[in-house]
């Protein structure tokens, strides 16, 4: 019995014992508890109750990408190119820059966990099965690199009105591209740009979302983090989840191609958490103090110093309230 079939086997959170899982497999208990120990250690809180055997302490649902492709508006559904789903990968992103020659417009590609999955600066995105979404998109333009300024924070609109979607309240966006709750990360984006400066160019669009975190990985995080069921007050539908954020980007990325940043900046500041805010922004030479002024057409950040107001264009900054 691998992983997966193991999770699956434990999904509705009911009890199940070591050797009905072994007999069920066809296994050693020994084996078993080696796969335990496996999803134990991709962050999955598989709980022993002794000789009655094993549990989770909530159920989990797993994607499934028919279901999500039900789910989606029809327009959604006739835009997106193909829509995968792996068990396991290194990297959703990295797999569509393995393929991306091969790949059609708005291809999406989801994982239930990942090896090896990263955020801004090469952090690591913490991927347990069965918990959070990870999805990766393809966006091709005609244009070249100068017409993509302020992606990073439009897909922070996107997912915002993902959230929307979904019922889900009490998120905002932080500059560059991260969306907080209560203080703490709810999901994290990674644009990579690639092509010729004139264009054409593409962009592979990586979005983690946090759905449910357990105690193990809010301490894991080394930041403070939230989730979707935090918010709801219960953890939403999965699938729901992901068709919703699969909806909005195709949507989202095709306006973008056709209107720039600028159709998104009001949008933007209805939920920029910095505006108004006293900031230090610390470069790779300085830092700079002042209060957030909201951001400009471009998406690049606006900061009111003494001496007038600075605009913060590059992504290799830190931005923290002060």
């Amino acid at each position: 019995m691998q992983a997966q079939e193991l999770l699956v086997a434990l999904s509705d959170g009911g009890m199940v014992s070591g050797s009905q899982l072994a007999e069920r497999a066809g296994v050693t208990r020994a084996a078993i508890w080696k796969q335990i120990e496996a999803l134990r250690a991709r962050g999955v809180p598989v709980e022993s109750r002794g000789t009655a055997g094993y549990c989770l302490p909530w159920p989990v649902q797993l994607l499934d990408v028919e279901a999500i492709r039900h789910a989606l508006p029809a327009g959604a559904r006739e835009r997106v190119g193909a829509l995968e789903l792996h068990w396991e990968i290194d990297s959703t992103s990295s797999e569509i820059q393995r393929r991306q020659a091969d790949l059609a417009d708005l291809s999406m590609v989801l994982a239930e966990t990942q090896t090896a999955g990263r955020g801004r600066r090469g952090r690591q995105w913490l991927s347990p099965p069965g918990l959070n979404i990870y999805l990766s998109c393809l966006k091709r333009f005609e244009a070249g690199f100068a017409a993509l300024s302020g992606l990073s924070l439009a897909v922070g609109v996107i997912v915002m009105r993902t959230l929307d979607a979904l019922g889900i309240r009490g998120a905002g966006l932080k500059w560059p591209n991260d969306v907080l709750s209560d203080g703490g990360k709810l999901a994290g984006i990674l644009v990579e740009l690639g092509g010729e400066y004139q264009g054409p160019c593409s962009a592979i669009i990586g979005v983690g979302l946090n759905v449910r975190l357990t105690e193990a990985l809010h301490q894991q995080a080394g930041q403070p983090v939230n989730d979707l069921a935090t918010l709801a007050g219960h953890a939403p539908d999965r699938n729901r989840v992901a068709a919703a954020l699969v909806a909005a980007l195709a949507e989202g990325l095709d306006q973008f191609e056709r209107e720039g940043f600028s159709a998104f900046v009001d949008e933007y500041a209805r939920h920029d958490l910095l505006s108004g805010k006293p900031l230090r922004v610390q470069g790779a030479a300085h830092v700079t103090e002042g209060t957030g002024a909201g951001v400009d057409a471009r998406g690049a950040l606006l900061l009111q110093t003494a001496d007038g107001v600075h605009r913060i264009d590059s992504a290799d900054v830190t931005v923290r309230r002060t």
